[in-house]
């Protein structure tokens, strides 16, 4: 789904401002805590909410100073390709200054604030300064071929050399019978940075196959039915199918190669094309419930049939034609459910990947502190709270709202990995309809893990390197594991020498297993090995503290403290910053070792002698 912008108001001189730039562009409004009175969503730092709108790839328009964006956004600059929007608008409604994403949307916002503020807009990209466009961003439902030859035809228009329009004209310019000409068509065509071509996306590639068709099969009858039909790729709007068909590897491959959407019809939509099929099959039709998949679906979508059903052994492709371009997506998406950690709570240690994801969702599903902690990230998405102890009902629901074509983020505090929902997911997705599991439907969604930074990590990275050789975790709950198998697993730990993080070391019934912890590691390691408690990681309550392993007391730890019981070798360092947690690896016995061995070879070499 499209992101939406996000407007920011920093302060109350530009607050009537933003509302006044929302409501031209249909955004929400973040407002600075305690400096605005009225926003869908408050944040409390300028820098780290406009870096985090904008690792999620979120169009920001800040109602600031030009700096403060600046400044927020420039540790993740990296390709002006990829980067969203920003927008800077003075507080009076003066100046619109398109800052970053010139060619990516934030020209055409910056002219459309400022028609509507009637402000002037500092657009300062070269091709928009001298042509009042940017040619490497056709309009919406028009594909640019050669994108990569933009750059030298925009230069050469500049220095004079005149454009010349062949088909339609789907910019504002002149022709002037100049040397760079603009194409427009259907059909294949040779771009250089002398032609740019665009091609207007009005074809829909329908699209059917036996279960498990091989990709590459899929693709070559792809290839050679656009090419027979003179039918450029570019042309091709979106792949369209059976919704049973959404999980099949050759269905996503076309799509992904041809950098379109994924469409799906159900059996009874595609049965109501049967009239208009030219090739109805009965066999079609008890397979799957409609007379035919590759012609249904790209009728579905709209437009005459162009090309009639072509079929391989496995696979079966038809095209269909619109009279005007395809902006609007036909069908419904296959659904996408974003198993994502959030890292211990700040957003700074919330990956981008994992930060984009959620942007994307049009539900947040998951513990509701854990949503809670996504801030205004968060603001204007539907989202659905479940309490502690109710997980399986939680993955079921993330999955099965999934299957209804959304996108969905099972949200998950550290990494979703690690003691969290990912593994519950595929447990789900994994049993028989006999044991349930879920839905047909959910079983073909899209899953996507993104990883997060975990309590452990974090804990470490408080502490110094308390991690710097091997290391375990044990869940210390036995909600779910038999006492009997963590008390083993403690055994084993404790004679390997691990260092170990407990996780879920208590809860309000549950206290005795970390005493019995404790007292198991007493018997394989010193009583002053240090243990680092690590309470509210990443939050305003964060709490760090040191003990002995002898010294370690039930009563200060909580469901929210991730406790790390150091090896033999683990030390405790007094440092400048303060006390700092480490475990050698060997690199002292390394070094000695190796002034050894080059001793002997010198002795060796020079016999001796010094």
């Amino acid at each position: 789904m499209a992101v939406n912008p996000v407007v920011l108001a920093l302060g109350a001189s530009g607050e009537a401002t933003a509302h006044r730039v929302a409501a031209l562009i249909g955004a929400a409004v973040h407002g600075r805590e305690g400096r605005v009175t009225r926003a869908d969503a408050f944040f409390a730092n300028a820098l780290d909410h406009v870096r985090d709108l904008f690792a999620a790839g979120v169009p920001i328009i800040g109602v600031c100073a030009s700096g403060i964006l600046i400044r927020g956004v420039a540790p993740l600059l990296s390709d002006k390709r990829t980067e969203p929007p920003v927008v800077s608008v003075s507080d009076d409604g003066a100046v619109v200054i398109p800052l970053l994403g010139g060619h990516r949307g934030a020209n055409r916002l910056a002219a459309e604030i400022a028609a509507g503020l009637g402000a002037v807009a500092a657009v300062t990209t070269a091709g928009d300064v001298a042509m009042g466009v940017a040619l490497d961003v056709p309009p919406p439902g028009y594909r640019l071929a050669n994108p990569e030859d933009a750059r030298g035809a925009m230069a050469a228009m500049l220095s004079g050399a005149g454009v010349r329009i062949t088909g339609e004209a789907i910019f504002d310019i002149a022709d002037t019978g100049g040397a760079v000409e603009l194409v427009t068509c259907e059909t294949p065509q040779q771009g250089s940075e002398a032609r740019l071509v665009y091609h207007p996306q009005r074809h829909v590639l329908g699209l059917g196959c036996a279960r498990n068709a091989d990709p590459e099969e899929m693709w070559e009858h792809v290839s050679a039915t656009l090419a027979e039909a003179q039918i450029a790729p570019g042309a091709v709007a979106c792949v369209a199918t059976i919704d049973i068909k959404a999980d099949e590897p050759a269905m996503n491959v076309v799509a992904a190669r041809l950098g379109v959407p994924l469409r799906l019809f159900s059996a009874a939509e595609l049965e109501a094309q049967t009239p208009h099929l030219a090739n109805p099959s009965d066999v079609v039709f008890a397979e799957v419930g409609c007379h035919g998949v590759a012609e249904g679906a790209a009728l579905a979508a709209g437009g005459v049939l162009v090309v009639e059903k072509r079929k391989t052994a496995t696979t079966t492709c038809a095209v269909s034609r619109c009279d005007d371009v395809i902006t609007a997506m036909p069908g419904r998406a296959r659904g996408r459910l974003s198993v994502v950690g959030i890292g211990p709570g700040q957003a700074a240690w919330r990956t981008p990947e994992v930060s984009r994801l959620i942007a994307d969702a049009e539900e947040l599903v998951g513990y509701g502190l854990y949503i809670d902690l996504l801030g205004p990230l968060a603001a204007g998405k539907t989202r659905r709270d479940f309490p502690l102890g109710g997980e399986e009902a939680r993955c079921r629901y993330a999955l099965e709202q999934a299957a209804l074509g959304k996108a969905v983020a099972l949200v998950c505090s550290g990494d979703a990995g690690i003691y969290a929902m990912g593994a519950l997911v595929f447990e789900l997705l994994d049993r028989g309809p006999d044991e349930h599991g879920v839905s047909d439907a959910a079983h073909r969604v899209e899953v996507v893990c993104s990883p997060g930074v975990s309590a452990l990590q974090g804990a470490a990275a408080r502490a110094g390197a308390p991690l710097g050789h091997d290391f375990c975790t044990i869940s210390l709950s036995d909600l779910l594991t038999p006492r009997a198998d963590i008390l083993r697993r403690l055994q084993a730990a404790a004679e390997g020498d691990f260092v170990i993080a407990f996780y879920n070391p208590v809860s309000k019934s549950r206290r005795t297993l970390l005493a019995e912890a404790r007292d198991i590691l007493l018997q394989h390691r010193p009583a002053d090995t240090p243990v680092m408690l690590a309470s509210s990681l990443g939050r305003p309550e964060e709490h760090v503290r040191y003990r002995r392993l002898d010294q370690l007391e039930v009563d200060e730890v909580d469901m929210l403290t991730v406790v790390l019981v150091g090896s033999s070798n683990s030390r405790l360092a007094q440092l400048g910053e303060g006390p700092r947690m480490f475990t050698p690896r060997g690199y002292a016995r390394k070094i000695d070792g190796d002034l050894a061995e080059e001793t002997r070879i010198f002795d060796k070499e020079e016999g001796g002698a010094l």
